[in-house]
């Protein structure tokens, strides 16, 4: 092989598995909201979880990207460790319409030919004013690299039938009968680790298979490799991640790797059911019979390979999930063996709950983790509010000091808060995203500034609080029903406010009248307040200093009211179907 073949082959590659990235993008965002319902319709029924990952890793063409999105749901808490292990069983059947695609579009039918007409198409939609139609033209595209890489990748492979002892060479590693199996097996796996993705490694197998390199039983060996090799990318994803990612990531290992066990255990039997099954189905010659060997891709044994080799990565995935789907609490208990629940991770109250997975397999769906972690913000922004509340009430020296610390500590949370969601979604805003969800990342930049903008208020009423029992200052008994009653509609403001990120979230926010009401209240409460100071002040001046502080709580509990309208008003702006 040449240099310039080499690079040829090379760069067939990387536009294969461009075509795919940029097919998935495409699907995703043409789709995006409906894969959001669809995960937010799943239940703790093991097998409405396998439909949700066959549906999804089929419309995104990744198993690898459906895992990785299920462990960080599974760090989200959308889902639970039983919910996900079905989920993950659903993307291993789902994944395998890749290779049927791949072996009848791109050896059967060819579609390469119709690729460069199709990217006319693509283009014409791309410059379409219409969001979606653009996001179909980069599925087109997408589409069509795809198999244009696959057509170059094929065009590329030296045929090895002209060099005779090199052939010979490549076929001597499948006699040693099932130390071959063993031998390809890990070479599937190395190669699916090293590409992360199957279905890129799966066209490898496929070409070398119909190229007459390997043998059908050494192919369905690289398959099963695969199928282990697929399983370390989730596993990468759930080292930052907790430990029920972590769990899910290694039920995923255990479900492959159990299967992989039988299938070996198994393997002449299952590889002639699969060749039964292609021969009766398609009527082509039995791939798994003796003396089975593809001499010319054209020909029907060539056809017989390459739909035998899909036919097995289908069986293999379906029948492991119907023998495991019965066993997926047995699988939860056995990784929450293994995985134990860490002594100091309930103590480890604001850490970030829903966004430390790791990669963006899927930008659009992880738009979820990040509201996920803005209605989390929001929950630990109120802790400090109580805080605050707790604060004012405090005579005891002692005690008011440790809401002070724990007030100054709620600010430098929120301020870790917000740059860490930030973050995340610098990293979703910079992969292929639509314009809805643009704009939902948009509004959720301003809110999570309002949230830590809360945060600081908190630490602002400790500091008033710590002038006041400087100058030996004290509030009488009306003052500090008034204080409050202050902190009391504050509180409500922010259920309120959760209440609409919540249903914003579940796409159910119409409308925020609720919100203005809470603000209205604040607003009356503090001009009553303040109209009752002026007095005071004119009638007793001595206490002037006091009522100085008391209005600087108000307006400090007035702005937060404030800041939670604003909080409301983004998420209609952003989350409210027009």
């Amino acid at each position: 092989m040449g240099l310039l073949q080499l690079f040829t082959l090379l760069g067939a590659l990387g536009m294969f598995l461009y075509g795919m990235n940029m097919m998935s993008a495409g699907l995703q965002k043409a789709a995006g909201d409906r894969l959001r319902s669809f995960l937010s319709a799943m239940t703790s029924n093991p097998f409405k979880g396998v439909m949700t990952g066959l549906g999804i890793t089929s419309v995104i063409q990744s198993s690898s990207a459906t895992t990785v999105m299920v462990v960080s749901f599974v760090n989200a808490g959308l889902l639970t460790l039983t919910q996900a292990i079905g989920v993950i069983m659903g993307a291993n059947i789902g994944t395998t319409v890749t290779a049927w695609m791949v072996s009848w579009l791109g050896f059967k039918a060819d579609i390469s030919i119709l690729a460069v007409p199709l990217m006319m198409f693509g283009f014409l939609f791309s410059n379409s004013k219409k969001n979606q139609r653009r996001n179909i033209g980069e599925l087109i595209v997408g589409f069509s690299l795809l198999f244009l890489g696959l057509s170059f990748m094929k065009e590329s492979v030296p045929d090895l039938r002209e060099t005779p002892e090199v052939l010979e060479f490549v076929r001597t590693w499948s006699s040693y009968g099932f130390g071959s199996v063993l031998l390809f097996l890990a070479f599937g796996t190395i190669l699916t680790l090293v590409l992360q993705s199957s279905s890129a490694t799966m066209a490898i197998t496929l070409i070398m298979l119909s190229m007459g390199w390997i043998p059908f039983n050494m192919a369905c060996a690289m398959v099963l490799g695969e199928n282990i090799g697929t399983t370390i990318t989730a596993n990468i994803a759930a080292s930052i991640g907790n430990t029920q990612a972590k769990r899910a990531a290694l039920s995923h290992t255990i479900f492959n790797v159990f299967g992989v066990a039988w299938a070996l255990a198994l393997y002449n039997p299952f590889l002639n059911f699969v060749g039964v099954i292609t021969e009766n189905m398609f009527g082509l010659p039995n791939p798994a019979a003796e003396g089975f060997a593809v001499t010319d891709t054209g020909a029907e044994e060539g056809t017989a390979a390459l739909y035998g080799l899909s036919m097995l990565h289908t069986l293999f995935n379906t029948i492991n999930t119907l023998l495991l789907i019965w066993f997926t609490g047995w699988i939860s208990k056995a990784v929450s063996y293994i995985i134990r629940t860490p002594e100091n991770q309930e103590k480890e109250v604001f850490r970030l709950k829903y966004i430390s997975a790791g990669s963006l397999a899927t930008p659009e769906l992880s738009v979820e983790q990040a509201f996920e972690e803005i209605i989390h913000f929001a929950q630990v922004s109120k802790n400090g509010a109580l805080y605050a509340k707790n604060a004012i009430n405090e005579a005891d020296t002692d005690r008011f000091e440790e809401y002070r610390e724990k007030l100054v500590k709620y600010e430098e949370i929120s301020d870790r808060i917000e740059y860490e969601i930030a973050s995340f979604l610098n990293g979703v805003s910079s992969e292929e995203i639509s314009e809805s969800t643009s704009a939902k990342i948009k509004a959720m930049y301003k809110i999570i500034g309002e949230l830590e903008s809360l945060g600081d208020s908190g630490e602002t009423i400790s500091r008033i609080l710590s002038r006041k029992n400087i100058h030996k200052k004290s509030f009488d008994a009306e003052t500090m029903k008034n204080l409050n009653s202050m902190a009391d509609a504050v509180c409500e403001a922010y259920d309120v406010m959760i209440a609409n990120l919540q249903a914003a979230h579940k796409g159910e926010l119409t409308d925020i009248t609720n919100a203005y009401n809470a603000e209205e209240h604040l607003n009356t409460l503090r001009n009553n307040y303040r109209d009752s100071v002026i007095e005071n002040i004119d009638n007793d001046g001595k206490n002037y200093q006091t009522n100085v502080y008391f209005m600087d709580i108000v307006n400090t509990f007035e702005h937060m009211g404030d800041y939670m309208i604003n909080v409301s008003q983004d998420l209609k702006r952003a989350f409210v179907k027009k």
